[in-house]
């Protein structure tokens, strides 16, 4: 049903972003783009910060005695932010990708599900204090405190949400799932899966328990959110109509947040695009421009994303020539 959802919210995201170019004029966004010419191609160099920020937060979510090596955190997290964004994966496919690609280098599965479990729920925290700034921003500026309610009040549900999330796997949501499948399995390898299960939910509490190394995740993954503003702001003035550092970190960060949303279609095609019109309307950006702004980020998928997609098959590839018959 995952897939379904995803495949029908990638054909809905891209009429959306087909119709968006087509309602501002194809020529208009493109002219725009290509006045900047090969310049836009600064936009993934600065936005990569925000990458090795990531990787320092997922590197505080392992026991401290079986933390994988630098590289291996940001390869793997690399090929499955790739994966999450190029592909129908509902951004679930690419945290499956990370931890298997952890296993495939040697290190423990329960280690790689219980920090990909618990990173994933880090990558959810870190929204909230996102969506403050921005929200927060939206206020200072003085443009829309209705908007600016209704982002509060999404974020504080999103919050209660994340919550939930983190109580049922406190709970045990590995051993529990492990448990209602085995009810309806009775073959014999199922105890040792359940019994991994329960070492995962072991290891998730233990994880959470460490409450300092918990926060610093947070704050990291948060940091990196803040550090795409760059990527924004320079798109502005190459694009011609540079904007302010407080415009740009309330446009990326309440963009990024109603992208997230709809995290169901995928790499939010259309949903970013529609964020960046409204929002920039607020500032004084023309419709057209808002586009531009978004395509011209949407480069770092071919520079950064596609190489990643690319490289992940090529180590799957590799991995299934080496595997046994």
């Amino acid at each position: 049903m995952i897939r379904i959802a995803s495949y029908i919210g990638l054909l809905v995201g891209l009429l959306v972003l087909s119709w968006l170019i087509v309602w501002q004029g194809i020529d208009e966004i493109f002219e725009l783009l290509s006045h900047s010419g090969f310049s836009l191609l600064l936009l993934p160099i600065v936005w990569f910060p925000s990458l090795i920020a990531a990787v320092i937060s997922w590197h505080y979510l392992f026991p401290i005695k079986r933390i994988p090596v630098f590289k291996q955190l940001f390869l793997s997290l690399w090929m499955g932010r790739a994966i999450n964004t190029l592909l129908p994966v509902a951004s679930i496919g690419g945290e499956i990708a990370k931890a298997r690609l952890l296993i495939l280098w040697g290190h423990p599965g329960i280690d790689a599900s219980a920090s990909v479990l618990v990173d994933k729920t880090v990558q959810a925290l870190a929204l909230v204090p996102w969506a403050i700034i921005g929200t927060s921003l939206l206020v200072y500026l003085a443009i829309d405190n209705e908007l600016a309610k209704l982002i509060m009040l999404g974020t504080f549900l999103l919050g209660l949400g994340i919550v939930g999330f983190v109580l049922v796997q406190r709970a045990g949501m590995f051993g529990f799932i492990a448990r209602i499948i085995g009810k309806f399995n009775t073959s014999d390898g199922w105890g040792k899966i359940t019994h991994n299960a329960h070492d995962v939910d072991a290891l998730v509490k233990e994880l959470y328990g460490d409450k300092k190394r918990f926060l610093i995740s947070i704050f990291w993954r948060t940091l990196g959110l803040i550090l795409q503003t760059s990527e924004v702001w320079l798109a502005c003035y190459l694009l011609g109509h540079p904007i302010g550092i407080v415009e740009a970190l309330m446009l990326k960060s309440l963009t990024s947040i109603i992208t997230d949303i709809a995290f169901m279609i995928p790499n939010g095609y259309g949903i970013q695009e529609g964020g960046y019109v409204m929002l920039g309307a607020l500032i004084g950006l023309s419709p057209e421009f808002s586009l531009a702004i978004s395509l011209a980020t949407r480069i770092r998928e071919l520079i950064v994303d596609l190489p990643g997609l690319l490289y992940w098959q090529h180590v799957e590839a590799k991995y299934l020539l080496k595997k046994p018959d």
